[in-house]
């Protein structure tokens, strides 16, 4: 193609006008506003930055600059590690450590061995485990399944210390059976396990499994585990057997829930629709479970024998609230009218199916600490519980009660160890080479539980073990005394976080950490947890306890959310010093909530007219 003169001249012309218009050539020209670009970026993010560290509040809390999450709760590092000691003879203790390994310790000489390491625990997959009592297997619980607060469902599998042996624990009929409960004896390696609601034993890890029960119906006759009821209300657990010391018998209830009316809980598993689960839930004036109390002779011919209740209770609705074996032979057991103002504790010989009323409460109200078991003497002509006892302006305070056997079976002297505006909330063990009783009580504080001893011998003079321990940390304790009461297990429970020792009762200074949960411990200082006040309320004639979380760098010139917390349960209490993290602390933490537990009319530990 042919250009002429003038196209060419053209085309220049353009060309320049181009040059002198952009100064530069497309290239270039693409870089510069590249370049401009990112610098504009760049100064915007700075204004955002400082916008930000200009608008963040100063940190008040000496470095707690994190701020609690529901999502810490589930973390590992925020977890409290509960070591499950138990007493296995007078000086040693079984529990599992941090690391996952079961340890065995001396109590005397402070010597540990490992009995089970925590690799077994990944290889098998294990939830929940329990040592045999000769300490040759070990009972491994998994696919865990929840069904209400304390009960659960699972397969069970022996193992093998020694050998690594691994056995199935299955009924003789079913193979891979899912099992309500499973669990050793009290003597070598008997087991006990129950499916469909029936109870099986073995006397050992190989022996023939022995069907002790065929009543059980699924929903309707629970034998040996309790039902809703039983479990949320009456027992505070899904176990309903007690096993004799020497192992020979088994105590049982047989729960029928026939006549029982159904409740439905929906249950919301991700479908369009919810789920409803039955259960059986007596409502006022519709019929209450039938139970009877049984025990099974496990050696010898199979016998089993019905415990009556007292004649008073025959032809009524009860509860059987508390059975405990103070022999081989002979149980307590706690009846209890279906209202709750009228309870019996009888002791009944187990061989022959008599009972004999040992002790009788009647209340115009509601009668709390049912379940409470009384210790015995070991030939059973003593025991102790606490009772009602008269104090004055705020009514009756629970105190140990010391009933002695006279010449009448049916009648007890009755002598008051305690007594006080106060309450002893749990009688622990009585050793009779030094006449004394150990109990919890709230002697110092409502909200507090320490440990004391009170001598038998008058004037009864009692001492407080725990009082002096560590009082900033450690002001709620449990205890589990060892068989002969010269060794305890101490559960320190708050304000601070929960540890476990070991300490002699005879030198309060001799300890042995089992658990202090120092991972939580260390955690927890890089988070801005709370502040917590102890307040009363005045209400009435009375002054109701109020427990007052709020955030750290709480300020009287803001506006904060409250949300306040009531448990009316009766004998319950939530204004305690006992340590707690919970969802309620995510929202003190948030920095915008206050959150106030308040114990109401009905609650415990503040006397029965301050309860009731």
């Amino acid at each position: 193609m042919t250009v002429t003169k003038d196209q060419h001249n053209q085309r220049s012309s353009q060309q320049q006008k181009e040059e002198d218009l952009g100064g530069m050539s497309p290239q270039q020209r693409n870089w510069k506003g590249i370049a401009i670009a990112l610098l504009v970026i760049l100064v915007v993010c700075s204004l955002i930055t400082l916008s930000v560290i200009l608008l963040t509040p100063a940190d008040t809390s000496g470095g707690n600059d994190t701020r609690l999450t529901v999502e810490d709760l589930f973390k590992p590092d925020f977890s409290l590690h509960d070591p499950e000691a138990r007493w296995i003879n007078e000086s040693e203790v079984v529990y599992r450590n941090r690391d996952g390994h079961v340890i065995r310790l001396n109590v005397l000489t402070n010597e540990t061995d490992i009995v089970l390491e925590n690799s077994t625990f990944v290889d098998y997959k294990v939830a929940k485990y329990s040592v045999s009592p000769d300490l040759k297997y070990v009972l491994f619980a998994y696919h865990v399944k929840q069904v209400y607060r304390h009960s659960y469902t699972a397969w069970y599998m022996i193992y093998n210390i020694y050998t690594r042996e691994v056995l199935e624990l299955n009924p003789p009929e079913v193979q891979n059976a899912v099992l309500q409960y499973a669990e050793w004896g009290v003597q070598r390696q008997q087991l006990i396990y129950i499916f469909e609601n029936n109870i099986y034993y073995q006397s050992d890890v190989r022996g023939n499994s022995l069907r002790l029960t065929s009543s059980g119906k699924e929903g309707l006759v629970y034998n040996g585990i309790a039902d809703w009821l039983y479990e949320e209300e009456i027992l505070g657990s899904h176990v309903a057997h007690w096993w004799s010391p020497d192992g020979e018998r088994l105590a049982f209830l047989a729960i029928n829930d026939s006549l029982v009316p159904n409740m439905v809980i929906p249950q919301f598993t991700g479908d369009q629709y919810p789920k409803g689960k039955h259960y059986p839930y007596p409502k006022a004036g519709q019929p209450n479970p039938n139970v009877k109390l049984y025990v099974v002779n496990l050696y010898g011919p199979t016998h089993t024998q019905e415990l009556p209740p007292p004649d008073s209770l025959k032809v009524r609705e009860y509860y059987v609230a508390m059975v405990k074996w103070i022999s081989n032979t002979n149980a307590a057991v706690r009846w209890l009218n279906r209202a709750q103002n009228v309870s019996v504790l009888t002791v009944c010989d187990t061989t022959i199916g008599a009972c004999i009323k040992k002790h009788e409460e009647i209340s115009e109200l509601w009668l709390t600490k049912q379940n409470q078991e009384p210790v015995f003497s070991r030939d059973g002509t003593r025991f102790f519980l606490t009772v009602p006892v008269k104090q004055g302006g705020q009514g009756e305070f629970h105190h140990i009660a010391m009933f002695t056997t006279q010449s009448r079976a049916d009648q007890s002297e009755v002598r008051h160890l305690t007594s006080g505006n106060w309450e002893v909330t749990k009688v622990i063990a009585y050793d009779e080479s030094d006449h004394n009783v150990y109990f919890l009580s709230t002697e110092n504080s409502a909200r507090r539980r320490h440990l004391f001893r009170v001598s038998t011998i008058d004037p009864f003079p009692r001492h407080c073990l725990t009082c002096e321990l560590s009082k900033a940390h450690c002001t709620f304790f449990d205890a589990e005394i060892s068989p002969l009461q010269q060794h305890v297990i101490l559960h320190c429970e708050g304000p601070g976080v929960p540890s476990v020792t070991v300490m002699s009762l005879n030198n309060i200074n001799n300890h042995i950490v089992l658990e202090n949960n120092t991972i939580l411990k260390a955690t927890l200082r890089n988070k801005r947890i709370q502040h917590t006040e102890f307040r009363t309320v005045p209400f009435e004639h009375f002054d109701l306890p109020l427990r007052i979380s709020y955030p750290t760098d709480f300020t009287e010139t803001q506006h904060y959310g409250l949300l306040l917390v009531v448990d009316g349960s009766p004998g319950s209490q939530s204004v305690s010093e006992r340590f707690l993290l919970d969802w309620d602390s995510v929202l003190v933490s948030s920095g915008s909530v206050i959150v106030a537990r308040l114990d109401g009319r009905g609650t415990g530990f503040r006397g029965q007219r301050g309860s009731a």
